[in-house]
């Protein structure tokens, strides 16, 4: 009998530990997309509405789902400070929130060089290199959803074959 449900708890764990890293997966295109809709607002925001950078960050975090939200709150407050500058605000505000997103060393280094450039030039320059993150983005997007479908059903499938082999292993 505690065979069998040590069997049972072995399989769910490691079933559960598959589903975990295929959500992993799973959330990066979406993270990936709604980075790329937040920095389209910004762009918006910046263009036509002439808002104020903390108050467009502000406006993102109320529309963004979490992480983003986060992400975008912590840099409208740091900007509210006034302390330290655009630059250094976007980075800190990265590495705050970093941990909580799906996302990978390469849009980290993307949004590091549009932050190296976020409000630093006028209007025209400012969507120039919203336009060239975007792009950059949505190659990285692209890449995720081909990962996504390439491993998503083997990790889920990988989980629940090793349960089944420690299983074997331990009996």
């Amino acid at each position: 009998m505690i065979k069998v449900i040590g069997a049972i708890l072995i399989i769910s764990a490691s079933t559960w530990i598959g589903f975990e890293v295929s959500r992993h997966l799973t959330e990066r295109p979406r993270q990936l997309r709604y980075l790329r809709t937040a920095l389209k607002s910004l762009e918006a925001e910046i263009m036509y509405g002439h808002i104020p950078l903390d108050e467009a960050a502000l406006n993102l975090s109320r529309q963004m789902p979490k992480p983003l939200s986060l992400f975008f709150d912590t840099f409208s407050k740091k900007l509210r400070t006034g302390e330290t500058l655009v630059r250094q605000a976007w980075e800190d505000s990265m590495k705050e929130v970093w941990k909580l997103t799906a996302f990978k060393q390469g849009e980290y280094e993307i949004l590091k060089q549009f932050g190296e450039t976020l409000g630093q030039s006028d209007r025209i320059s400012q969507q120039k290199h919203i336009l060239l993150a975007l792009t950059q983005l949505e190659q990285e997007e692209i890449e995720a959803r081909d990962k996504q479908t390439k491993y998503e059903r083997m990790i889920k499938s990988l989980g629940f074959l090793s349960g089944l082999l420690l299983i074997i292993l331990l009996m």
